[in-house]
Formats: C-alpha cells, sequence, structure tokens
C-alpha cells in the first residue's frame, strides 16, 4: 500500500502506541515495522496468538518483560572465545533470568502444548547454573563479588588488613608531638594509588619520605613516609594479584556461554517477540478491542465501532456494512459531521486487524 494513505490514515501513530506497550528493544521492532498484508492465513494465525495472549493476560495477568540489550558484540566476543566484561555478563545474566521467568509464567497452564505461544516459550532457553553463577560473582557493572572466587576473597581480606595498618602508622605520625605541628591537615589521602599525608610546603625536609604531589596553591606537599612505604609496595602487589585474579574470574565465566551464542540470540528474539505479541494484548485491552473475524468475501461488518487514536468516552461509534448486500456507501453529511472520522475509522480498523511483521528480527 502506498505510504502516504498509511500516514494520511494514521497508521504510524497506531504503531508508535504499540510500541508504547514493548518493554524490549526487539518488541519495539516488531511493532514499528508492522505493515499490512493480504495473506489470510498469515493474518489469521497472528491474530490467534494476540487473542492467545489477552486470555492468558486475563487468566494470569501479564508476563514480565526486562529491558534487555543488543547483545550482538557479545555475540561476536564469545565466538573469539575472548572474556567479556562484567556488564555484558550481567547483561547476560538479566537475559537468562527473563527466560526463567517467562519459563515459570507459561509453566502455570495446563495443556500448554495446545496453546500456540508455546512454539514461543519452548525456545526459551535457561540455565540456572549459569545464571546464579553469574549472579553471585558480579555485583554490579563495575564490582566482582567477593563470592566470586576463594582466592579473591582472601586477597581482598588481606587488602582491607593491610590498608588498616598502614592508616595506623600514618595515624601515628599526624598525631606524634614530633611531626603534628608539620602537618597541614590531620588527614590521610591517595596519590599515584599510595597513601599519603599532607605537609606544609616549608617542613617537608622534616618528614623523610617520597613526595607525590603539590597542591594547586603550592602550599602543602603529599609525602609517603618511609615508615610505609614497603606497606604501600606490599598493598599495590595485592591489588595487581587482585587485578589477575578477577580477569581469569572474566574468563571462566564467559567460558560457560562460549558454546551458548546461539541460544543466546534465540532468547533475544523470542523475547522480544513474546513481548510484542502481549504489547498487542495489552493495547487491545487498553482500547476494548475484540478479535476480528477475516473474510475472502471483500465484506466489511463493522458494529458500533470507535475509531481507536480518539478518547473511547468522547467518540461516537459507528457502524457500517459493505461488502454483502451493498457494493458501494455514499456518505454525506454537513462539514464536521463526522465523514473523514468515518472513513478513517473503517480505513485504520482494516489496517490494524491486516497488519503482519517484516522486521529482520527472527
Amino acid at each position: 500500500m502506498n505510504k502516504s494513505y498509511l500516514e494520511k490514515l494514521e497508521y504510524n501513530k497506531i504503531l508508535e502506541k504499540l510500541a508504547s506497550f514493548c518493554i524490549t528493544f526487539v518488541g519495539k521492532e516488531h511493532a514499528l515495522n508492522l505493515v499490512p498484508s493480504n495473506k489470510k492465513e498469515i493474518v489469521q494465525n497472528l491474530l490467534a496468538e494476540t487473542n492467545e495472549a489477552l486470555s492468558l493476560v486475563e487468566k494470569l495477568c501479564s508476563p514480565t518483560f526486562f529491558e534487555i540489550e543488543d547483545i550482538y558484540l557479545y555475540i561476536k566476543i564469545l565466538e573469539n572465545s575472548s572474556p567479556l566484561t562484567p556488564k555484558a555478563l550481567l547483561d547476560i545474566a538479566n537475559i537468562l533470568e527473563n527466560a526463567k521467568q517467562l519459563k515459570t509464567y507459561f509453566s502455570q497452564l495446563e495443556n500448554k502444548e495446545t496453546y500456540m505461544l508455546n512454539n514461543y516459550f519452548s525456545c526459551l532457553y535457561t540455565n540456572d547454573s549459569i545464571l546464579q553463577k553469574l549472579k553471585n560473582s558480579i555485583i554490579d557493572e563495575n564490582t566482582i563479588s567477593d563470592n566470586a572466587s576463594a582466592k579473591l576473597a582472601d586477597i581482598r581480606r588481606k587488602k582491607v588488613k593491610l590498608e588498616q595498618n598502614i592508616k595506623n602508622s600514618l595515624n601515628t605520625v599526624i598525631h606524634s608531638s614530633r611531626y603534628s605541628k608539620y602537618i597541614q591537615e590531620n588527614v590521610i589521602t591517595i596519590r599515584n594509588d599510595r597513601y599519603v599525608i599532607p605537609v606544609k610546603q616549608e617542613y617537608r625536609s622534616e618528614i623523610k619520605g617520597f613526595v607525590h604531589d603539590f597542591s594547586s596553591s603550592g602550599s602543602t606537599v603529599f609525602i609517603e613516609p618511609l615508615s610505609v612505604f614497603e606497606l604501600n609496595n606490599e598493598l599495590n602487589n595485592l591489588k595487581n594479584e587482585e587485578n589477575i585474579e578477577i580477569e581469569k574470574i572474566l574468563y571462566i565465566l564467559s567460558s560457560s556461554l562460549f558454546g551458548l551464542t546461539k541460544e543466546l540470540e534465540t532468547n533475544v528474539n523470542t523475547i522480544g517477540k513474546l513481548d510484542f505479541i502481549f504489547a498487542k494484548a495489552k493495547y487491545a485491552k487498553s482500547i476494548n478491542a475484540i478479535c476480528p473475524n477475516i473474510n475472502n468475501t471483500k465484506s466489511i461488518n463493522l458494529i458500533n465501532a470507535v475509531h481507536p487514536l480518539l478518547d473511547v468516552k468522547k467518540a461516537v461509534p459507528i457502524s457500517i456494512n459493505i461488502g454483502d448486500q451493498y457494493s458501494l456507501l455514499i456518505i454525506t453529511g454537513p462539514n464536521t459531521g463526522g465523514k473523514t472520522v468515518t472513513l478513517k475509522t473503517v480505513g485504520l480498523l482494516e489496517l490494524m486487524a491486516c497488519s503482519r511483521n517484516t522486521n529482520s528480527c527472527k
């Protein structure tokens, strides 16, 4: 159909409204790529899916959908047997979690095999072992949990203890009667990844140690006293060990996904498709829509139909029957009498009833 006709009928506004009911980027893609179809069997199957989703919403409430990331780049990294970042692993955990919840939702039904939507829910891949490992190992996109490995937990315990020893040693310097008058401020800070104390510029030679920085005014020198030099070295060695252990953990977690790239891709596409189908159901419920009967006779029979973009409480319903006893209707009336709205209502409802998706998502 000519795109200008679709715009005149405000079909694009319907698609935008439908997309607003979607949660995932895949679902929104499906919604925004709907086009009219003249293939009766395809249209009937799509309507049946939507009708089935509506019945599930009324029976079980709506399933939960998460915002999910496009994992195309993650898949390429995994296919090259390379480790993912904590954020990427969390994004994949989110997809596995959503797949698990959707499976649980559908499992509440008896005779699941009789549902058309079983074809989608049965495609979802779940793996509780991997999911729990990811959730237990990663706190957020910048933080690996102590639970990720016994070695990491041990390194971090040593770090905490060593940091406390360094602070105790520096506090002794700051508050000692010998050095306190040389201190600019009674605080311990970090420069160049090492613990230091702020010393007045004129007394910098009174405290033996290494200068790491100066204040912007030049009145303060940040010195690492010799008493904590070896402790700072030891702390940095522990930090290096921690980073190496984190890299090892990320590789182990990623390696558990190396053979699951197809399953993960299928999950993204399936979650998006289900999101789209249930978005249609939720949109239908919001405007009190019913499932239309599709015929081969080129007839239209609308009973108390309302333009879907108008306020249902204010819009005047229309009833039109054409194609059975009549093959032509002439609509007359005064200006603002509803002629254009009537024509748009017929056209738009026909488009909505006979839409199918043509985007690249599976």
